[in-house]
């Protein structure tokens, strides 16, 4: 494993980040992206053509570092599970309390006698909750492999602040596309922010910030055809997911210097997201 190497205005971010013009190491709110490569503050207005100093990415390898957001959001989805089995769950992930009032669906009843539920009647939080629900182990532990390898990686570059809010932007995203395509079938999984992190991954390789050989664009196009093919899989929320991270990180390149502007983005997909889904569901009230 590669020693860490940590950003030199900020000694304690630790960075995959070097600026092409001087090598030195910069974490992500230091670098300013150019036609080829990345500068740092000191060299960001030179306009010499250079070879672009890409961050080459080994999934297997780079996922040994894991980062803390990572694994919180691991520790959540897994917890969130056995909390399911302590009450009573079924194997599946199903027949609880913790499911039926966290599952996303537009508008429906899980037993006679209850009364209507769902998005349509003002439970939004299913926009975010289903994206901590599985359908039982094989589901949440392929996911959490999805997460682990990709997650780890896009925290690395990007920093973990920025990670989370890409991560449940793109899980919020991924549920109004589930409500788009499949309204009342209800849905569960982290795959739509996973996918949101697969398309985050691809605009930093667009913008030419890492390099890949092509592992990020493979990964994506295989998850898109199982979606595709496997029934029962929400292809509305892997479509939604990996469209809200894809835009949402090609913004955040353009905002590397300001919070701000990357807070803003992140609330403008977010929006969107709600806007899209309350025009879905109001017709099911």
């Amino acid at each position: 494993m590669d020693e860490p190497r940590y950003c030199y205005r900020h000694p304690d971010r630790e960075t995959g980040l070097s600026c092409s013009e001087c090598g030195r190491p910069i974490c992500y709110e230091c670098m300013t992206p150019a036609p080829v490569g990345l500068r740092c503050p000191e060299h960001a207005g030179k306009q010499r053509m250079i070879r672009p100093a890409q961050r080459s990415l080994k999934f297997g390898g780079v996922a040994r570092r894991a980062t803390i957001v990572t694994w919180t959001l691991i520790a959540i989805n897994v917890g969130v599970y056995l909390a399911e089995l302590a009450i009573g769950g079924s194997f599946d992930g199903q027949n609880n309390w913790i499911y039926e009032h966290g599952a996303l669906f537009a508008s429906g009843i899980f037993a006679f006698g209850q009364p209507l539920m769902g998005v349509a009647h003002g439970e939004w939080w299913r926009l975010i909750t289903a994206a901590f629900l599985h359908y039982g182990p094989i589901h949440l532990g392929l996911n959490m492999l999805a997460l682990y390898f990709g997650g780890t990686v896009l925290e690395q570059v990007i920093g973990h602040w920025r990670f989370a809010l890409i991560y449940l932007a793109s899980g919020i995203a991924g549920s109004a596309g589930a409500l788009i395509v499949t309204p009342n079938a209800p849905t569960a999984g982290a795959s739509g922010a996973i996918f949101g992190v697969f398309g985050a991954l691809f605009a930093l390789e667009r913008r030419g910030i890492i390099s890949s050989n092509g592992q990020i664009l493979a990964l994506i196009v295989i998850n898109l055809v199982f979606t595709f093919a496997v029934p029962g899989i929400s292809i509305g929320g892997h479509i939604g997911g990996l469209i809200a991270g894809f835009a949402l990180m090609w913004a955040m390149t353009h905002f590397a210097r300001s919070a701000e502007l990357s807070i803003l983005a992140t609330v403008a997909v977010v929006v969107i997201s709600f806007a899209v889904a309350y025009g879905k569901v109001r017709g099911y009230a």
